[in-house]
Parts: structure tokens; sequence; C-alpha cells
């Protein structure tokens, strides 16, 4: 027996959050399904009677009424109408407000989930999981009302046909049950494979694209350009491909539900025949028009399928608790943190700080003092003996449990497409301008964003490319001095600087943490910032 799925659960919790627009969207597409069908039978019933009245005489046509009918058909025209648009306002706001409570639990579960999983995920195809997966559950939503507009489409053909013969409703309902179980069978079988090749397909040319943006000095340099336009587009038309193949299947799927609508018609047409032109037209005017409520009630059980397909992939990012309001044991903030240099022998170095104590990782290249760094903040899942923080190893405890202790500052800090605030308010969403230009002038960046425009609101660009790589370390740097934690991580704080710039910045540094008390774990090739640190623990 298979686990229950996460996501299923969170769906079904947001169906009755959203119950009472769901309600008033079903009870309106069941007015706007019963409307139409009305509305064509009478339509149609209306015009024959018309054309045979014309055609017995004068006397005929006087004593035709034309008023109720025509009366009928303005008032089913008008609630049609008004049912359909009540039915797409409050389905789509029902669907908007459900994923508005789904996509940050996603988001929370992908963040919160294990590092190993969650940095697995390229760029692309986490996109495509957050982007596509979760538009299937907004399609969900907002055709919940298609069994309601079904079953009236049903029930008013069923009567109407009926009129004309019995025999011609026994053969609409039959129709109408074949075509929703021949929709769902169809779609099942030959849309559901290509849909997901089409997604992988985008999330394989996401990435592509994102890489080459990031490298696209280096390719203008030397002269790559025209190759990696060629790679690019080998990707767009297998995208391409997979969407033809897709629609193609949808198109196969949708055909069969078609010629048997064609069929239904002509049946019930021929089985009233003996009930007169009128009613005869009636029934078949309404069997076309109820017969697409059943196409949509087949769509409707086919995403579903689709839902159990994206559940699949977004199960996996979905972490209990992580979008809920309970909070993790976290470690005290004046507990010790001991760092061993490496995980093989109980008796390798290692380095017990008390809060406020300054420690620098030294060694040479991919010796580890960054994962080491990342391992602290759940970034990467913690080794074994590595690291204790208040007698507890590290790895007991849940991931990120640990991350309020610290501010990290990564070589390559990410940059948001947004402004200086925005950037800066990563590490501390609620911290007053005071507090932002404080921490600029820490890292030796607040003259610089003085003398921009806009200063603050000072727009950086994607991933802070209107700022030199100096700025934009400093700039990560005062989203680390930004963030109320009793630790800093500093990694490689100062590469990239001249001589006088990270003189100043690592003079401000010291007056800073002289000033707040935090404790600093430092990795650099530079001596300038390791003189900050009174103890070393060498990484071999």
């Amino acid at each position: 027996m298979s686990a229950p799925s996460p996501l299923h659960a969170l769906v079904r919790a947001e169906r009755r959050r959203q119950g009472l627009r769901l309600l008033v969207a079903g009870a309106s597409a069941a007015v706007a399904a019963a409307g139409a069908v009305l509305l064509l039978g009478l339509s149609g019933w209306f015009l024959a009677g018309a054309a045979l009245a014309g055609a017995a005489g004068p006397a005929a046509v006087l004593a035709f009424n034309y008023l109720l009918p025509s009366a009928g058909i303005r008032f089913l025209a008008i609630a049609r109408t008004a049912g359909r648009y009540i039915e797409r306002v409050a389905s789509h706001e029902a669907a908007l407000k459900a994923l508005a409570e789904i996509r940050p639990v996603l988001f929370a579960g992908l963040a919160a989930g294990p590092p190993e999983r969650s940095l697995a995920l390229s760029s692309g195809e986490a996109s495509g999981r957050l982007v596509q997966d979760v538009d299937v559950i907004e399609t969900l939503f907002v055709r919940r009302s298609a069994p309601w507009a079904g079953a009236a489409a049903a029930i008013v053909g069923a009567a109407l046909t009926a009129l004309a013969s019995p025999w011609a409703a026994a053969a609409f309902l039959t129709a109408f049950a074949l075509q929703v179980a021949l929709g769902v069978a169809l779609g099942e079988r030959m849309a559901r494979a290509p849909g997901a090749e089409a997604l992988a397909a985008s999330g394989r040319l996401k990435d592509a694209v994102q890489a080459v943006a990031a490298a696209s000095p280096e390719l203008r340099c030397y002269g790559l350009t025209p190759t990696v336009i060629d790679a690019l587009m080998e990707s767009d038309q297998a995208l391409g491909e997979a969407r033809e193949r897709r629609w193609a299947a949808e198109g196969l799927a949708g055909l069969a539900p078609a010629v048997l609508t064609g069929l239904a018609v002509a049946a019930v047409l021929a089985l009233s025949a003996k009930a007169g032109g009128p009613l005869a037209t009636l029934a078949a005017l309404t069997a076309a028009a109820a017969m697409e409520g059943g196409s949509a009630l087949a769509r409707m059980f086919d995403d579903n399928g689709a839902l159990d397909a994206a559940a699949g992939r977004l199960d996996e990012m979905l972490v209990p608790g992580a979008g809920g309001t309970a909070s993790l044991a976290q470690p005290d903030a004046a507990a010790p943190i001991t760092l061993r240099a490496g995980p093989l022998r109980a008796d390798e170095a290692s380095a017990t700080l008390a809060p406020g104590e300054r420690l620098a990782l030294v060694g040479r290249s991919g010796a580890g003092k960054t994962r080491l760094l990342e391992m602290l903040v759940g970034l990467r899942a913690a080794e074994p003996g590595r690291l204790v923080i208040g007698g507890t190893p590290l790895e007991a405890l849940p991931v990120g449990a640990a991350r309020p202790l610290f501010a990290f500052a990564p070589q390559d800090a990410a940059m948001v497409a947004g402004s200086v605030r925005e950037n800066l308010r990563l590490g501390d969403p609620d911290a007053p301008d005071e507090a932002l230009w404080a921490a600029l002038d820490d890292a030796g960046l607040a003259a610089k964003i003085h003398a921009l425009p806009h200063g603050l609101d000072s727009w950086v660009g994607q991933g802070g490319e209107r700022l030199s790589g100096g700025e934009r370390r400093r700039l990560g740097l005062a989203r680390a001095l930004l963030r109320p934690a009793p630790w800093l991580l500093l990694d490689e704080p100062t590469e990239g600087l001249d001589g006088r710039t990270e003189a100043a910045v690592v003079e401000a540094l010291e007056r800073r943490l002289q000033r707040t008390g935090q404790g600093a774990v430092i990795v650099s090739h530079r001596q300038a910032p390791l003189a900050l640190c009174g103890r070393r623990l060498e990484i071999p």
C-alpha cells in the first residue's frame, strides 16, 4: 500500500477552505449548463415551428405564438451568461486563493528539505515543479464545477429528448456515459506521457538558458555565441517537438468524443423523427449541447489523473511542518560550538568556541573550508563528528535548526533582481533604513550607495550585474552584518578588493565585532581578515 500523498492532503484541505466559493461556482455552472442546453433546444424548436407556420400560410403565422418562446430565449441567454460569469469568477477566486496557500508551502518545503535533495534540483526543474505542476492544481480547482455542469446537462438533456421519444433519451444518456468514459481513457493513455515529456523538456531549456545567461560575457569574449545559440535551438526544438506530440495526442483524444457526439445527435434525430420536425429539432440540438457537458466532465477526471502525476514530483518537495507555524527547537545562542578539522579520526584537530570568539579557517584551496560553513547553516548535510553545538552533534539536529545562530556571507552571494534595499533586507526584512546604512558603512559600501541617483532604491540589475564584483561581495557582507545572529560566517569577505578598501573593511569589521560581541568564523586566503581572529584551525 503506497504512502498517502502530502500534496493530495494539502489540496483536500484547500478544497474545504474554499468550499463556499466552490459551491457557488458549482451551482452557477449548473445554471449555465442547463441554460445552454435549454437555450439551444428551445431555439431549435422555435425556428422549426416558425418555419412550419410560415409554410402553412398566413392563418398559421397569425396563430403562432412568437412572444413566449422569444421571451424564454432571452431569459435563458441571460441566465447562461450570468451563470457562466459567476462560475468563472468564483472558481478562479477559489483557485488563486488556494494557490496562495499552496505555493508558499511548496517553496518552504524546498528550502527546508534535506540539502542533498533540495540542492540537487536544477533551477529549471525546480521552476517546472513550482510553475507547471502547480498549474495543474489551479486547473483542477477551476474545473471543480464540471460535475455540477455535467449533471445539469445530462438531466436537462434527458428530459428534453424524452419529449420527443423515450428511446431518444435512452440513446442520449448512453452516448453521454460513453463520452465521459472514453474521454477519461483516451486522455490517460494518449496525453499523459507526452505531457510529462514536454514538462521535462521545458525544464532542460530553462536550465540551458540560465547557464548561457550567466556565462554570456565569457561566451562573447571567446566568440562562442553562435555555437551556444545552436545548442539552445536544439533544446528549443526538442521542447517544440515534445509539445507537438502532446497537442497531437490531446487532439486525437478529443476526436473520439467529437465523433461520438455526432453519432449521438444522428441517433437522437432518427429516433425522434415520428414526433415531428420541431420536437425532433429540439431533441437533436439538445443532445448536441448536452454532450459538451460530458466532454467537460471527462476533462475534469483527466485533470485528477494529471494531479496524481504532478503529486509524484511535488510530494518530494513537501516537508512535514515546513509551511506551518511550528518552529524548530533551536540551540541556545550562548552554547559553545566545536568544529573538527576532519571527520576521519577522533584525534583530528578541533576548536571549541565560546560566544564572541573568532576563528580563522585556513587550508589549501579545495580542502573543505567552505563546505564546513555550509554544513553549519544546513546547505549541506552535516558530516558525523565534524560539528557540535552545545554538546549536540549537528547531524542529530533537524535540517536548518541551527540557522538562526548564523549570519552567512558566502563567496558568491546571490543578488536578486531588485534594489539595494531589497537585497539587504533578505538579511532582516524589518530592518529600518538606519540599520541598512549602518551595515553598508561597516561593509565599506555606504559612500558608493549614497552616490547612486536613487540611493537604497537603486536597481542592482539581474544578479547584481550593475555592481562590480567587489561591490557585490561587500553588499553580500552588509546583508550578513544586518542579520541579527550571534555568529558571523564569512567566506573570503575581502577577495577581489584593493588593499586600501580591504583595510577599511577589516577595520570596520573589527569595530562592529567589538560593539556587538558577535563571534566569527572566517575563511580567507588573505592575511588582513584573518588578523581579526584570535584562533586558527587548519583544514588538511
